[in-house]
């Protein structure tokens, strides 16, 4: 299929009833891999975090790393999930090059955590439990290069290049049920499930979870079946998509093709497929059957995971305030509807809110400055919000300058556009700008005086009692100030000079 074998959304959900199933993989923080000793960090030389055991070399054997399931643990209990008493790893046998050991260390039927849910907020409030599956120890790949292609898939490269370094850095998978009942909001569902989760994630401190790092990343499953049936349709299985608004392209992108290809009396095949960022389409990977085909069979070289109750009630006991019920408290603490709690979120402004508040800022301002001028910026400049180069201490310092009398909204404004341009921290911009506020008593009245002086006609409608005329005076003094005046102060000199009473 090409992008233009695709019906119309509308006309897709009018006959077909999307079904899907998301599967997250997660990359922990830890500082060591799951089953040996070599470093995690990133960005290092090719194949220089690599050991005898992770590159799968023969008489090595691995050791879990105990950090790894702890983090396990903790995403489980999170997503409300059963924490299994006994379990163990098995090999998921499949040849690929990036996977040194021709096998997978991964968990099949005996997870760590399973049954489990996460609720989830759409746009417009309405809430969406996502129910779960399981949530499993594994290892992550090496890193494939394809080189001297153009679009550097492997498909015309001229040869590619192994780095072993990733092969071994524990992933944990989270993977849904099947998710029924979204309708026309399946690709709304899907994104706001990542989203959520990848909070959750940050919140517990288990992984960074930047997607756009490859730190999570999401298989999206999808099928159709005609409205008002029961059995599920083939699905088709879109891999490591690693954004939020790729996610809900993905899915809707998807539905769109199985149902073109479904109304046309064709047969969707069961297959892996690759998204396409440029264009939000999908293409074509490999025929997929069932897990049958991996061989799946017990670790031989590790022995059982059978965590102690206590130690998980422990665990349970120190979880952090979980992102949702975190949003409602300071919800009511900033006095504000859900709906605009829904807006900062989707923003990415609620830990940038929250900092700056905590550096001393009222919560009005911080959401007034970050959800107003930075979020149009971050909009300008295409990037996230808080990839901006300013940080919430800086913001709430413009917030203090503004409530001191120092700046004015435009001034302040001014400040920021400064802070962004790596001119220094706001007082130092202030400085070399020279953008404080007029606020010598002598110099306004002056400006005031030529103002009344240079516009005699409004002068006598606002002694005549029209003082919404005040206005225009005021917007002459700011204008001969270059806006540095307190234009509340100015008014207020504008009525005392003309005897009038505001």
């Amino acid at each position: 299929m090409t992008v233009t074998d695709l019906v119309s959304y509308e006309d897709a959900l009018a006959t077909y009833d999307p079904v899907m199933g998301l599967e997250v993989h997660v990359e922990l923080g830890t500082k060591t891999k799951m089953f040996c000793g070599c470093s995690t960090e990133l960005k290092q030389d090719a194949n220089s975090q690599t050991c005898p055991t992770c590159l799968g070399l023969p008489g090595s054997l691995p050791v879990v790393n105990a950090t790894g399931v702890e983090s396990a643990i903790k995403i489980g209990l999170a997503l409300n999930c059963s924490i299994a008493e006994w379990c163990r790893f098995a090999r998921k046998n499949y040849f690929y090059p990036d996977m040194p050991k021709n096998f997978q260390t991964s968990q099949y039927d005996e997870p760590i955590a399973f049954d489990g849910y996460l609720d989830v907020q759409l746009e417009d409030g309405e809430v969406f439990r996502v129910e779960i599956e399981r949530a499993h120890m594994e290892e992550d790949t090496g890193k494939s290069t394809h080189v001297g292609g153009a679009t550097g898939r492997i498909q015309g490269a001229s040869h590619s290049l192994l780095d072993y370094n990733r092969a071994g850095i524990p992933l944990i998978e989270i993977v849904t049920k099947p998710i029924e009942g979204a309708g026309e909001r399946a690709p709304e569902v899907a994104k706001a499930y990542v989203a959520e989760l990848r909070e959750l994630i940050k919140a517990l401190g288990v992984s960074e979870a930047r997607m756009e790092q490859g730190q999570m990343r999401c298989d999206v499953n999808l099928s159709l079946r005609p409205n008002g049936t029961e059995k599920f349709g083939t699905r088709s299985e879109t891999k490591n998509v690693n954004s939020l608004r790729s996610v809900e392209r993905a899915a809707r992108f998807e539905i769109q093709r199985h149902a073109a290809v479904l109304s046309s009396g064709g047969t969707v095949i069961q297959e892996t497929r690759h998204f396409h960022e440029e264009d939000g389409s999908t293409t074509s990977g490999r025929i997929k059957d069932n897990a049958e085909d991996y061989r799946y069979f017990p670790e031989p070289d590790l022995v059982p995971v059978a965590p102690a109750r206590e130690w998980v009630e422990e665990l349970r006991a120190a979880l952090p305030e979980l992102p949702r019920v975190r949003r409602n408290r300071l919800r009511e603490e900033w006095g504000i509807s859900a709906h605009d709690m829904q807006s900062i979120l989707n923003a990415g402004a609620v830990d940038l809110i929250t900092a700056t508040v905590d550096a001393g800022a009222d919560s009005a301002s911080a959401r007034k400055w970050w959800m107003g001028e930075l979020a149009r910026r971050a909009n300008e400049d295409g990037v996230e919000l808080a990839a901006l180069p300013i940080t919430p201490e800086q913001v709430a310092r413009v917030a203090a300058l503004v409530a001191d009398g120092s700046l004015n909204d435009k001034l302040a404004r001014q400040t920021i556009e400064g802070v962004l341009a790596g001119e220094g921290d706001p007082d130092t911009v202030v400085e070399k700008r020279g953008l404080k506020v007029v606020s010598d008593e002598g110099a306004l009245g002056t400006a005031v005086d030529e103002a009344i002086a240079a516009n005699a006609a409004i002068a006598d409608k606002i002694r005549g009692g029209k003082v919404a005329a005040a206005g225009a005076l005021v917007g002459a003094v700011m204008k001969a100030t270059r806006g540095q005046a307190d234009a509340a102060r100015v008014r207020e000199l504008i009525l005392e000079k003309l005897g009038v009473e505001g």
